[in-house]
């Protein structure tokens, strides 16, 4: 079987198209699941995955790229709480509706949590927090992490909003209360309204010039006049004039019309 007909099946199992993603850094991924299983090719891969659904899990798990950390590149999260914020939320006539899209492990919506109770109080805190696989959602949900996951946490929040409970840490309840999380296929699925902020970082990367097209002319409706999308460090958008988005600080990009 060639790689494009294991795509075509990769479909018709799972509803993801591999065309979208980078055609290198994706059979790299694959042919490495591949010999670690000590398969001789794509097919026999493939009838694996039909048969068990742990290696399908697995495939899942490993090709959605699952890095996340709290307050990653924490510059950036100062111009998020310095200018960012305070300019949406002097805006905003209600709550800020916050989409954290492609969130893995939970990292990044606590984050954004625990930062917002700077700005309100967490009973007017909701985010949206969305990813494909299913099963890094379940350990979102679950909001525990090593000692070596937390390194990044501000210590005013270590205590008041994480907790340590034998030799893991874990998130509060009221924080997890400000999160709720689905799954969301970034290709496929419809997108969500009215959104003041879309956070959406370091998974653009792995996709094709085509599919970031689709997806920025996709977070352009969503946000609404004004609102702000917030990408990677590796992300910058080439001529985000044709998306209707102007740089508002590096990485930061503020919608001015619809694409």
């Amino acid at each position: 079987m060639t790689y494009d007909g294991f795509k075509e099946e990769v479909y018709r199992v799972t509803s993801i198209d591999l065309n979208a993603y980078k055609e290198r850094q994706m059979k790299r991924r694959i042919e490495s699941l591949i010999n670690k299983k000590s398969l001789k090719g794509y097919k026999d891969y493939i009838e694996l995955m039909k048969k068990d659904p742990l290696v399908l899990k697995e495939f899942l798990s490993y090709m959605t790229i699952n890095v996340s950390e709290f307050y990653r590149n924490p510059s950036q999260w100062d111009v998020l709480e310095e200018e960012i914020l305070p300019y949406l939320n002097e805006r905003s006539r209600t709550n800020l509706k916050i989409w954290s899209a492609a969130c893995s492990t939970g990292q990044e919506p606590y984050s954004l949590v625990m930062l917002l109770s700077k700005f309100l109080p967490l009973n007017r805190i909701s985010i949206l927090a969305t990813d494909l696989d299913e099963v890094i959602l379940e350990k979102a949900k679950l909001g525990q992490y090593d000692e070596k996951d937390i390194k990044g946490i501000p210590s005013e929040y270590i205590g008041k909003y994480i907790h340590k409970k034998n030799d893991v840490y874990v998130i509060s309840d009221e924080i997890k209360k400000c999160v709720t999380f689905k799954k969301h296929n970034l290709l496929k699925d419809s997108y969500p309204n009215n959104y003041d902020l879309i956070v959406c970082r370091n998974v653009l990367i792995y996709f094709t010039e085509d599919a970031k097209h689709d997806i920025y002319k996709n977070f352009n409706r969503t946000l609404i006049d004004g609102g702000v999308l917030f990408v990677g460090s590796t992300e910058q958008i080439i001529n985000s004039q044709n998306y209707k988005f102007k740089p508002l600080r590096t990485f930061f990009y503020k919608k001015e019309g619809d694409a």
